[in-house]
């Protein structure tokens, strides 16, 4: 019978790295410059109310959250949003509705948001993953109001892009990783910022188990482990 590892292991805890979500800490690079100048332009901006467009982990929400700050906006989940509390919700002059999604948000209140947004001269950050003008809605009038909103797209991450991601996920959960393991990881993992979201997660949550740093043969031994998080075959 084998010996088994003295060693007691960590039993890691679900408490996923705070973001850091200030100004200073996102990462601007070419696809994303229009956002952010958006963004760095408030108040002067094409249209009080516009839209940021981009796939998930993009930078949206981090764009977001900078603009709630300097604006003094509330955050609403655009499924969360309903038709009594609209008044309350631009009670500041400016709201950030989140993650916009055809089929899952209230139609009868979103045209009420966009109306009394109009009305106060409120402005109005919505965030979708496809433009909302291509949403299939029952409302024409909503529609309508949609195809008119200014939509900035924010492009999917490049290497360079993806390789500085990694460093501040690993930052933001206290991990120091060094270059070998951060390129290992961008040659291997899937090639989004998500994704890389998902690599750093599953990286700190082993690597607290098993109460050892992040290293290019720990990131390969968990890759090995859990092949969904790459898309190609691992090798030391």
């Amino acid at each position: 019978m084998a010996d088994r590892d003295p060693r007691p292991r960590q039993l890691p805890l679900d408490l996923p790295g705070r973001p850091a979500l200030r100004r200073e800490d996102f990462l601007a690079a070419p696809g994303n410059s229009a956002a952010l100048a958006l963004i760095d332009a408030f108040p002067n901006w094409p249209a009080r109310v516009v839209c940021l467009v981009g796939p998930e982990g993009a930078g949206k929400s981090h764009l977001a959250a900078i603009f709630a700050e300097h604006a003094g906006a509330q955050t609403v989940a655009a499924r969360d949003l309903v038709r009594e509390k609209v008044p309350d919700a631009l009670s500041t002059g400016a709201l950030v509705l989140e993650d916009m999604e055809a089929g899952a948000f209230c139609e009868a209140a979103l045209f009420h948001l966009l109306n009394l947004a109009r009305e106060q001269h409120a402005y109005l950050l919505m965030t979708a993953r496809t433009p909302p003008s291509g949403f299939a809605l029952a409302t024409a009038d909503l529609s309508s109001r949609l195809r008119a909103v200014p939509v900035f797209e924010i492009a999917p991450a490049d290497d360079a892009l993806l390789a500085a991601v990694l460093v501040k996920l690993f930052a933001d959960r206290q991990l120091a990783v060094d270059e070998p393991t951060v390129q290992y990881l961008l040659l291997r993992m899937q090639r989004s910022v998500a994704g890389a979201q998902r690599v750093v997660e599953a990286l700190d949550a082993a690597a607290l188990a098993a109460r050892r740093p992040v290293t290019r043969a720990f990131a390969a031994q968990v890759l090995r482990e859990r092949p969904a998080l790459g898309t190609a075959d691992e090798d030391d």
